[in-house]
């Protein structure tokens, strides 16, 4: 039994919802986590800490509904790309590892200084090696048959390198206007402060990957430039921009909420953009979504399963933020 094209079409929007979800939650956390070292030790990190304490959990779930969802959805591009990225993949895991025991043990101990920095340094390398493992992905991967065809360090290239700077720069920006949002006085200014230097950093990085990306592969450059792919690409550049200046504009009349949302909203343009690059491929190149995909009827049994569980996550996460809407001290919600 052959994969069913429209199926092929849903799972892949879903896998692609449960990625950028995962993106735009657990990024601010790891944000919070990147930014630690230029906290002030005592109440700036406790009270940033106290944001993201009730709902830090809840976010990692889109990662495990991505993930699972590109094993069982499209199994052989889960069986090319996973050897490809190995080594990124595995530092990434030991850094959500560290980042959440640091969370836990940084309350119980007298070393609080040690597990603030395990604390930061989780975080950022788990940033840092998402950003890689998109570029290595990006960059393309060599594929013999039905198998991965190179070398344990293909992955790494000054563009994956570019993307992983570029995410951490992201998830900083991200972490930094949620703490406008959520905390008041010299934390909140603080983090306008940093908001600034992160906005101008992911601005910034946005567009040196977006001028390197088409350059990488004939169908990235004919997407991006040539018609008809040129009709759906012309409005995301031209968004970004405006995006920006909203962004800018925001943060200079002290916004509270607007930021976080516009700096979302920088992410959602620029996931466009990558699905504007890649699509249809699976493997970029190599293997489309279609030839990549599982039977039909595993697709719809799956789809029944998700459809059951999807508004359950969706319905305990938002009710999470929801009850812990309010403004944060050190000492818990005002």
């Amino acid at each position: 039994m052959l994969p069913d094209p429209t199926l092929t079409l849903i799972w892949a929007g879903i896998i692609g919802l449960a990625i950028f979800v995962y993106v735009v939650t657990d990024g601010f956390d790891l944000g919070i986590g990147i930014l630690f070292p230029v906290m002030a030790p005592g109440a700036e990190r406790e009270t940033a800490i106290a944001t993201i304490k009730p709902v830090w959990d809840a976010n990692q779930t889109w990662l495990v509904l991505g993930g699972g969802g590109v094993f069982a959805a499209f199994p052989l591009a889960y069986a090319i790309l996973m050897p490809a990225v190995y080594a990124p993949l595995i530092i990434m895991l030991l850094g959500l590892i560290f980042r959440g025991v640091a969370f836990k043990f940084r309350s119980r101990t007298t070393r609080i200084w040690l597990w603030d920095f395990a604390f930061f340094a989780g975080s950022t390398l788990a940033a840092f090696c998402q950003g890689v493992i998109l570029g290595a992905v990006l960059q393309g991967v060599k594929v013999s048959g039905r198998s991965y065809a190179g070398g344990w360090w293909d992955w790494l290239s000054p563009f994956s390198l570019l993307t992983g700077v570029s995410v951490v720069a992201a998830y900083a920006l991200l972490g930094s206007c949620w703490l406008i949002w959520r905390t008041t006085g010299a934390v909140q200014d603080h983090a306008y402060r940093m908001a600034w230097r992160g906005g101008a950093a992911s601005i910034a990085a946005v567009g040196a990957v977006s001028l390197a990306t088409p350059f990488l592969n004939h169908d990235y450059f004919s997407h991006w430039f040539e018609v008809p792919g040129l009709y759906y690409s012309a409005p995301v550049p031209i968004l970004v921009a405006v995006t920006s200046v909203f962004f800018v504009r925001a943060l200079r009349r002290r916004a509270e909420v607007a930021p976080f949302f516009l700096a979302q909203a920088l992410f959602l343009l620029t996931f466009i953009g990558l699905g504007i690059s890649i699509f249809p491929w699976a493997v970029p190149g190599q293997v489309t979504i279609w030839q990549a995909a599982t039977v039909a009827n595993a697709q719809s049994f799956m789809l029944v399963g998700v459809g059951l569980l999807l508004p359950v996550i969706l319905g305990y996460t938002g009710y999470a933020y929801w009850l812990f809407r309010g403004k944060v001290e050190a000492e818990g919600y005002v």
